[in-house]
């Protein structure tokens, strides 16, 4: 099998986890092609080698999401290896990686993604889309669904999130936790003037669109980790991609345990004496 992959940071490259999950790899008898390294590397600038048949993505989330739309893009399986901190995405650790090589115990799993159409170009998103306001001024999002709008919401901006993307920036704006699995748009708006605005749970066949208002000339628009800077007057369209992301997950991977592990869901000292 031959493999491709990218790391979060040069200085892994000498590491002693980055060493022995390569060791690994080939002794399993597949090669492996080290094509991107740095978070100053552009994924848009990188097509994975022909005939690349696994992506593995070494570092944190930030690593998988740059990885991510290369995979989609060629239709490739990922898998995300945790050398950086909280690992949500790039949950596996290299030892565990290294096993699973070995014994071939890998579970695919398809996760839907985001298309956002905007007068610069179309942008493509794993976990989340988000219109943020670029001075002090307060921005107004007028939220289409179907054709159908919703009340301006005041504030910072928005977040439209995948199932998938429930746990990234929906989460800290207040969205609420989804199943990655879930057929689902979330709808969530950042730091809402508005005492009656709350989250909106759409199914994602649903086209959504966004125009705004605000006294500023710009606004930000972020697709995971990419930014580009939109006119005010702007308006973007977002969808359900054409293509999933194929996501290889080791044999013991469970969301509702990643809530408890990475996240400390419903960590309490009372539970402790149960």
């Amino acid at each position: 099998m031959k493999i491709a992959a990218i790391l979060g940071y040069k200085e892994d490259l000498k590491s002693d986890k980055f060493l022995s999950l390569q060791e690994a790899i080939i002794s399993c008898g597949h090669s492996l092609e080290v094509m991107e390294t740095g978070p100053e590397a552009d994924s848009a600038e990188f097509s994975l080698p022909e005939d690349t048949d696994m992506l593995v993505c070494l570092g944190g989330d930030g690593t998988y999401l740059r990885g991510a739309l290369m995979a989609a893009k060629a239709d490739v399986p990922i898998l995300g290896v945790n050398f950086g901190h909280l690992g949500f995405l790039s949950e596996n650790s290299p030892e565990d990686t290294a096993e699973a090589f070995r014994t071939g115990s890998f579970v695919l799993k398809e996760r839907n993604m985001l298309n956002v159409s905007t007068p610069v170009g179309n942008m493509l998103a794993v976990n989340e889309i988000a219109v943020r306001r670029s001075g002090p001024a307060m921005l107004g999002v007028v939220v289409g669904i179907d054709g159908v709008e919703l009340p301006t919401c005041w504030g910072d901006g928005m977040v439209v999130a995948s199932a998938a993307g429930s746990t990234a920036y929906n989460l800290s704006v207040g969205g609420p936790i989804v199943y990655p699995s879930a057929m689902v748009h979330i709808i969530s708006p950042i730091a809402p003037h508005n005492l009656n605005v709350r989250p909106l749970v759409v199914p994602n066949d649903r086209n959504i669109s966004l125009r705004f208002i605000c006294r500023d000339e710009s606004l930000i628009l972020s697709a995971d980790t990419k930014s580009v800077v939109l006119d005010r007057n702007a308006t973007i369209n977002i969808s359900m991609a054409q293509f999933s992301l194929k996501r290889l997950c080791l044999g013991g991977s469970n969301f509702i345990r990643a809530l408890c592990d990475k996240l400390s869901w419903g960590e309490d000292k009372r539970n402790e004496r149960q």
